[in-house]
């Protein structure tokens, strides 16, 4: 397979042998579904863009969403059918937050008999409305296990991606997401999506950790084009984990005075946006926003009018970090971007942590004593719990007994499948809106959880982690995935008898 493929002749390779047979640069815009009919006004609007960019021969591959933002949208199926029934390359989005995991295993079968090869794995935005009131989100699985079961089933071969969101202000918010993008990688993904950020330092610093791990997938970088309004919104928080920040709002709000609002300046911004991507070294750039046709045809024109080199001048100039922005990599004075130079504060905070919460330490050393398996205290309850497994009211009473100590330390929700020991003994079913078991989201702010106000508790957990230097191993060992029948049942039980997913991740470390 040649290195370099003109435009025409990229349109007959499929996503998947663009990115893992070739080197070419690629290109994929976003779409974004309609409210109500394909037949509809609305619809018949995204359609006809969509056909228009299937037969540009720039574009590669077009990426449906899936109920974005939380509100119900015309599926994503509905729309790819028509553009693969043209030989267009799609990527179709699957979120979990509408979908439990035989819904989504349904839907497997449904994309791959229906001809769909590519998927973009989301844990999904938190619902936002709903007919009647706001709508109850699923999140039975997440993108994590979403990946791991989508790569072992029978019958389908999915091309699975997933996104990463390196786009945050805080160390605790930062590493973890890398973690989970390793995570991702291993479990199935195998090509990665940056999420929406406009500060080139923090895109060259994901290519940089990917390299230094040995993360091997192409990376695509998200080029979100603005506009005043979705300035507006991005600065508000109104979209999960998409910053702009003050200095980018202002620079915003100084095109309205213009006469077509600052559309000329963001389609060149976007430009440019494609011109440093090019230039940092990820393998395409995926455009979105709300866009005609013949601002795509605009974009790629003034990109093509780009010298060589300019990309290192704009990456300058695109570069909106926020106020103490916590960076894996030391600064290059020489580019504006980042050195392949370890932090040097990162490395000091690692050898110096500060020390954890006093019921953290008493919680994490009750565990080591009685629920490690091997461990005395755990022959002892597995033993007890095999005694008096056959007696309902003992089991009863030490199961009354067992949530009195829970809900009080823990705000426990009895759902019988504990992942306390997982997440630093912080309790996802009650501290966790998306009920995350296998990494954070995308969507926190300054370390809060994007529904409500309250901390994110994989930034917690990585702090309490941090502090016996066992952070980079918190998402370590097998996919957790919560088994629903163990709901209301003792999780102390559970784990001694082996019946949660602790027995599963000793069996596959074993």
């Amino acid at each position: 397979m040649p290195v370099e493929v003109v435009a025409g002749r990229l349109k007959e390779l499929t996503f998947r042998q663009l990115l893992e047979k070739t080197s070419s640069f690629v290109t994929v815009a976003e779409l974004v579904t309609s409210r109500g009919l394909i037949t509809e006004r609305n619809g018949r609007r995204v359609l006809q863009l969509a056909r228009s960019l299937s037969e540009h021969p720039r574009f590669h591959a077009l990426s449906i969403t899936d109920n974005p933002g939380g509100h119900a949208m015309l599926s994503a199926d509905t729309l790819g059918t028509d553009l693969i029934s043209r030989g267009q390359q799609v990527i179709i989005h699957l979120s979990c937050k509408d979908w439990n995991r035989n819904a989504l295993e349904s839907r497997a079968w449904k994309l791959a008999s229906e001809g769909f090869q590519n998927v973009l794995a989301l844990s999904g935005d938190y619902p936002a409305g709903g007919y009647a009131g706001q709508a109850a989100p699923v999140f039975d699985i997440d993108s994590v296990g979403l990946l791991k079961m989508f790569s072992e089933m029978g019958g389908t071969s999915f091309f699975l991606g997933a996104v990463v969101n390196n786009h945050k202000r805080h160390e605790r918010e930062v590493m973890p997401q890398y973690f989970k993008l390793a995570k991702k990688i291993e479990c199935g993904a195998r090509f990665i999506i940056n999420q929406i950020g406009y500060n080139s330092r923090k895109d060259d610093e994901l290519l940089r950790y990917v390299t230094l791990k040995g993360l091997n997938v192409p990376v695509l970088a998200n080029v979100y084009v603005l506009s005043v309004e979705a300035a507006r919104f991005f600065h508000a928080g109104r979209i999960p984990g998409c910053v702009v920040t003050d200095e980018l709002l202002a620079l915003a709000e100084a095109q309205t005075s213009s006469p077509d609002r600052g559309k000329s300046f963001f389609l060149e911004f976007a430009a440019k946006q494609c011109a440093i991507a090019k230039g940092l070294g990820f393998r395409g750039v995926y455009l979105g926003g709300r866009l005609r046709f013949e601002d795509y045809e605009r974009i790629l024109e003034i990109w093509d009018s780009f010298g060589r080199d300019d990309w290192k001048i704009f990456a300058r100039e695109i570069s909106f970090g926020q106020p103490g922005e916590f960076y894996h990599f030391e600064p290059d004075s020489a580019t504006g971007l980042s050195s392949s130079e370890i932090s040097r504060d990162y490395l000091r905070s690692k050898a110096s942590p500060p020390r954890a919460s006093l019921a953290y330490e008493i919680n994490r050393a009750i565990h080591e004593k009685i629920f490690e398996e091997g461990k005395l205290g755990f022959r002892v309850g597995k033993s007890l719990y095999e005694s008096i497994d056959w007696r309902p009211r003992l089991k009863e009473a030490l199961h009354k007994a067992e949530q009195a100590c829970k809900i009080v330390g823990f705000d426990c929700r009895d759902c019988g499948d504990c992942s306390l020991p997982d997440i630093a003994f912080l309790c996802p079913e009650s501290q966790c809106a998306k009920n995350q078991r296998n990494g954070p989201c995308g969507g926190t702010r300054d370390g809060l959880c994007e529904v409500g106000e309250k901390e994110c508790i994989w930034a917690r957990a990585y702090d309490r982690l941090k502090a016996h230097g066992e952070e980079e191993k918190m998402l370590e060992g097998p996919v957790v995935y919560r088994n629903g029948a163990l709901r209301g049942t003792s999780a102390w039980a559970n784990t001694f008898l082996g019946r949660d997913h602790h027995q599963r991740k000793t069996q596959e470390e074993k």
